[in-house]
């Protein structure tokens, strides 16, 4: 029998559109696909080519039971896939907006191949979600093994509940397009990536972004990630890096609150391009 080898833009639903000399590169996090930024894309496709894809656990991907849960138990396999994505595009000095788990994919993927990126712009990431002694992380031990247990007992209850609270309530239709998004997941592969964000620690991973030049945007009502987590990363992350604050509720501001993420995203990029 012969295996047809997938491309690797194919198996990640990889698409580039709009055109000019710099490219943006858009990571969805958990839960999501490349659809999580429909609103913010537009305003850029008239000045930069714009890559957007689809993780493989995404509910969208083509493959959905090729999902490797032990290659995929930390953040390395999915750098490796970003990487790969983009040696295969032939993508140089990008700029990277990683939304949450994203955020530290792309901070690995840049100590790897620091090359590749020209700025990484952190969205409501973290590096730790489990409090410890010396650090707020937003979550106790027995909230994160609660969360596994609802995945693995009752799934759907479990997405529509989260998905009411990360995503800020005053906006129906946001809550109601993150919550069909994670329903398209399979439970067991959502509980398998839960674990991997959940039970991740890369708080040691920051001192080595000594490259790359960080924008951290963080919401100052996040129940996933508390502002401190921010300023966290600014602290620890060599390369320059600044943090963003946007006066909102909730993990998803590229949903939720369109025009002040694009504040400050248009902010940074003029900054990008005027120092070229």
């Amino acid at each position: 029998m012969v295996v047809l080898e997938i491309s690797r833009s194919a198996a990640m639903n990889a698409r580039i559109i709009g055109s000019g000399e710099d490219t943006l590169i858009f990571a969805h996090g958990f839960g999501a696909d490349q659809s999580i930024w429909d609103k913010i894309i537009p305003y850029y496709t008239q000045r930069y080519r714009v890559l957007v894809f689809d993780w493989n656990f995404s509910g969208s991907t083509k493959e959905p039971n090729k999902f490797d849960t032990v290659k995929y138990s930390s953040f390395d396999a999915f750098a490796t896939d970003l990487i790969d994505l983009m040696d295969e595009i032939n993508l140089k000095s990008s700029v990277f907006v990683g939304h949450s788990m994203s955020g530290m994919i792309g901070c690995l993927a840049s100590i790897k191949r620091a090359d590749l990126f020209k700025r990484l712009i952190l969205v409501g990431a973290s590096p730790r979600y489990l409090n410890c002694e010396d650090y707020e992380g937003g979550f106790e031990k027995e909230q994160i093994e609660e969360i596994f247990s609802n995945i693995e007992s009752n799934y759907l209850g479990w997405a529509s509940y989260f998905a009411s609270i990360v995503v800020d309530s005053n906006d129906p239709s946001s809550v109601d397009k993150f919550e069909k998004s994670l329903m398209r997941m399979k439970p067991e592969i959502a509980l398998s990536v839960a674990k991997t964000i959940f039970c991740s620690d890369h708080r040691d991973i920051l001192e080595k972004v000594d490259q790359v030049p960080c924008t951290i945007i963080q919401t100052t009502n996040d129940i996933a990630v508390p502002i401190s987590v921010a300023y966290h990363m600014q602290k620890k992350i060599k390369a320059k890096s600044t943090v963003e604050i946007i006066e909102a509720n909730g993990h998803f501001p590229q949903l939720t609150h369109t025009k002040l993420l694009l504040d400050v995203l248009d902010r940074v990029f003029k900054f990008d391009y005027s120092n070229e």
